[in-house]
């Protein structure tokens, strides 16, 4: 069983950054994924960044150049690094993790998050007022 807890998240002024942290419990698989989804009241819910075991990640459109998803294998932490945040970005944010085959790879898992995945954590509130 994988444990997932987020941290991170805070109220900032637009333009501002976050860091986003995921302690995991060790993924066991030799190929896995992992990736931040995030919904905002009244709002569908969306895949923001994705990683798999190789490395690869993929990004939505409207974070890219702007968050960066990257992972600590020695800590089993997942991270978000948000720059220039925008109110847009406001919601809960939810980190989410599969090592059950067939696993996805970035690209394909970003569209199917959390759906796809196995484990999710229970969420860091991100708002930026502007």
């Amino acid at each position: 069983q994988v444990r997932l807890v987020e941290s991170g998240g805070d109220s900032v002024q637009t333009g501002g950054s976050l860091r986003l942290s995921c302690a995991t419990s060790v993924i066991t698989a030799r190929d896995y994924c992992m990736g931040w989804f995030r919904q905002a009241p009244g709002k569908e819910r969306e895949g923001v960044a994705t990683i798999d075991s190789d490395g690869r990640t993929s990004y939505i459109d409207s974070v890219k150049g702007r968050f960066t998803i990257s992972q600590d294998n020695a800590q089993n932490t997942l991270y978000l690094q948000m720059n220039s945040l925008k109110p847009e970005d406001s919601a809960m944010y939810y980190c989410a993790a599969d090592q059950d085959p067939p696993v996805l790879t970035a690209i394909q898992a970003l569209g199917v998050i959390p759906d796809a995945f196995g484990y999710r954590g229970q969420g860091t509130q991100v708002t930026v007022s502007s």
